[in-house]
């Protein structure tokens, strides 16, 4: 097949202990997932169905990385975050089938640019300019699914240049890694190389260049981030 220009390279994840990749083809991401958050962010949970927002496959980046300070924002933040990679076709899944759809999970951050989600949010707006660009969905080596073991009394924190600013348990979470599974199932047909960032714990807050972000997750690889100077 011949193409007007060359296509972009698959995004991939490293996964450990394999050579192999997982390569990447969706990004979901879960809103207000923990109570706390919601509150810091002036809202509140919506306890009746999850909602979520996407980020496009570009947006990845691995951990270790470091990023320019992106464009059209003054107001940078981070959001730490369990990542699920799924392994295998998941349509109208039930709950107590879904944790069988996971490959494994990683440590992320989902970075923001949240101003322009702000601003968005006041004129009724989608958030995509807020929350779809560059280097915002930051990914950490994935580890399998039984190598991890259940999803709850982990530990997930953040630090930004050593101090810690997001920490709390995985169980804090309002909905469960096989509620989002089986939920966001009967909106479409997911699927291997789908990634869900589950929601993230209060705490967030603004980067500069020169921050350096680290986040861990009990059981997980960590995630390391730095921010650049803006281009």
């Amino acid at each position: 097949m011949k193409y007007l220009f060359e296509p972009q390279p698959v995004r991939a994840a490293a996964v450990l202990g394999e050579a192999a990749q997982y390569p990447v083809r969706r990004i979901f991401c879960v809103g207000r997932n923990y109570a706390e958050h919601a509150r810091e962010m002036g809202g509140e949970v919506d306890r009746e169905t999850p909602f979520y927002f996407t980020k496009s496959a570009e947006a990845l980046t691995r951990s270790g990385a470091t990023v320019p300070y992106p464009p059209g924002t003054a107001d940078f933040h981070h959001e730490m975050e369990l990542v699920v990679a799924l392994g295998a076709p998941a349509f109208r899944i039930t709950k107590e089938a879904a944790p069988g759809a996971v490959f494994g999970y990683a440590s992320g951050l989902d970075m923001t640019r949240r101003d322009l989600q702000a601003a968005a949010k006041e004129k009724r707006r989608p958030w995509d300019t807020g929350k779809d660009f560059e280097h915002s969905a930051v990914l950490g080596p994935i580890t399998k699914a039984e190598d991890f073991g259940v999803v709850g009394p982990q530990a997930i924190t953040c630090a930004v240049n050593g101090v810690q600013r997001q920490a709390a348990h995985l169980a804090d979470m309002v909905w469960s890694v096989a509620d989002i599974i089986s939920h966001l199932s009967t909106l479409y047909h997911l699927g291997p190389g789908d990634l869900i960032y589950t929601g993230t714990p209060a705490g967030v807050g603004a980067v500069r260049a020169g921050d350096v972000l680290e986040g861990q997750i009990e059981g997980l690889a960590p995630v390391r981030l730095v921010i650049g100077a803006a281009e």
